[in-house]
């Protein structure tokens, strides 16, 4: 006897139909899964054996094979146990219905027969809502999340019985539907706030700039000057997502199983702070079986590398490639994948090993060459793709006792708007440019004419604070997004004064 039922895996971020065959013959019992299953596929056959029984249904002792098509194509993961399940099932006869095409299957069985939840809901729901398919079956906790795939009916279940009854019937359990407007409008509230923060005036302009301008940035200062908090707040700051990009970080959180229970949307900037001792595979992605990495969960939000000189340097070189190009690609002999990394990196550094180089309340104890040496586990081309470096100061106790008094978030948030807007109007006709970071030599020559005084200005930063060649291009983007901030057609002197401020780690005092 032999059955058909569809069930669905991710590749990526994208999701494919699966068929899921399974075949009965009158030998000696055994049971043999093809279609390149990797671990966890394979140990579903335990699962699904004690669900059935448990469950009150037949399990036929004859030899069981299971077809997972395309057989091309590595299956992960045990979303596949409830389908396994269900096509033993209509093999032996206990199911009366003939056709299950309408449905795409997915859950993971417990010993007693009840569903556990599976990763990749979202990208599978919205890959069957293409496809042109009825309907989904998967399991309660998985609901919601699916059901922002809006054209698809979503019928959650609690168990292998309840799945059954279903297929059998077909209106024992109504579609699960989801105000996505509401969800996505509900889900925009930040839990912290710029306001919070006491002093530090000059870096949340710092950070209002980058913000605008979608450039990269780098905090400068010693221990306890408030970098880290000051960083945690730059995603509430952003511009809203919309809903197609709440969208697409979704589905990255969702394939790496960091979607928290009952989420059905990610609305707000994600930000991800990683340990100095991660690996490169950890960073931007990898593994056996590939799995996206700290910089694609930051999809869309903000990387942010806090004692930025003690990550290992072959962790930091591999950031270059994302940076350029806003994805990542990691081959393997059998595939090659691509996940999306579009992010704002934020680092933060001591300016030397002891922090407290340039401090009027601290001694330094660092020597001229440990103070290079510590700087220098930063390589200039990483530095170079950081448009703003900034100093933070230790908070002075009159600001640390005082009241809050700083601007909310919302407030700030409302001028990198407007500041945004500007920039999408003007690059409207550029391919994959939607913000001044984004701007490459052709652009900056375009889009950042200076006057005489402006270049005079340049000029004397290169040649009196001994700024770098690489900084020219860098301040006049910076200059270019602070003019934008100000609602300015054309970029001022005090615009370029402005971003030369922001270049600390070019000059001759750090390097």
């Amino acid at each position: 006897m032999l059955s058909r039922v569809l069930s669905s895996a991710v590749l990526g971020i994208e999701a494919y139909i699966v068929e899921v065959e399974t075949d009965l013959f009158p030998q000696l019992p055994s049971f043999a899964m093809v279609g390149l299953p990797d671990n966890a596929v394979k140990e579903s056959k335990e699962r699904v054996q004690s669900a059935i029984k448990n469950s009150g249904y037949y399990f036929p002792a004859k030899k069981i094979t299971i077809n997972l098509a395309p057989a091309d194509i590595k299956k992960e993961g045990s979303a596949f146990d409830l389908p396994i399940a269900i096509g033993i099932i209509k093999a032996t006869g206990q199911i009366q219905r003939e056709n299950f095409d309408d449905y795409i299957i997915l859950g993971e069985l417990s010993l007693e027969g009840t569903l556990r939840p599976v990763h990749g809901a979202l990208p599978m729901a919205l890959s069957a809502q293409g496809s042109g398919i009825k309907g989904m079956i998967l399991p309660k906790e998985n609901a919601k999340e699916a059901a922002m795939a809006e054209k698809l009916n979503v019928y959650p279940v609690e168990c292998l019985r309840e799945a059954i009854e279903f297929l059998e019937n077909g209106d024992t359990i109504k579609p699960f539907k989801i105000d996505i407007q509401e969800v996505f409008e509900r889900s925009l509230e930040y839990p912290i706030d710029f306001s919070d923060v006491k002093g530090q005036e000059h870096t949340k302009r710092a950070l209002e700039v980058a913000a605008a301008g979608g450039h990269n940035i780098i905090l400068i200062g010693p221990p306890g000057s408030g970098k880290t908090m000051l960083a945690r707040r730059m995603p509430t700051i952003l511009p809203n997502l919309t809903l197609e990009e709440a969208l697409e970080t979704t589905k990255i959180h969702s394939v790496a199983g960091l979607l928290p229970p009952n989420t059905a949307l990610i609305a707000t900037r994600p930000f991800r702070s990683p340990h100095h001792t991660i690996s490169d595979a950890g960073l931007i992605g990898g593994g056996r079986i590939p799995r996206p990495g700290e910089v694609s969960l930051a999809h869309h939000g903000v990387l942010f590398l806090d004692e930025m000189p003690e990550f290992h340097k072959d962790v930091l070189e591999v950031l270059r490639q994302p940076m350029e190009d806003g994805k990542v690609t990691i081959s393997r002999a059998s595939m090659a994948l691509t996940y999306p990394a579009q992010v704002m990196l934020a680092g933060a550094m001591n300016p030397c090993p002891c922090g407290y180089h340039g401090d009027l309340a601290h001694e330094c104890t660092c020597t001229p060459m440990q103070i290079q040496k510590y700087m220098s586990r930063i390589s200039g081309p990483l530095i170079d793709r950081i448009d703003i470096h900034i100093e933070v100061p230790a908070v002075k106790f009159k600001d640390l006792s005082g009241q809050p008094t700083g601007e909310q978030s919302k407030v700030i948030r409302g001028r990198v708007n407007k500041a945004r807007k500007v920039q999408l109007q003007r690059f409207k006709d550029e391919k994959h440019i939607f913000c001044n970071a984004h701007m490459e030599s052709k652009e900056i020559r375009k889009y950042c004419v200076i006057d005489d005084e402006s270049k005079e200005l340049l000029r004397m930063a290169i040649t009196k604070l001994g700024l770098s060649a690489r900084a020219y291009d860098r301040i006049q983007k910076v200059s270019r997004t602070i003019a934008d901030l100000e609602g300015a057609e054309n970029i001022l002197p005090q615009h370029i004064s402005e971003a030369i401020q922001y270049r600390s780690l070019d000059r001759n005092l750090w390097m």
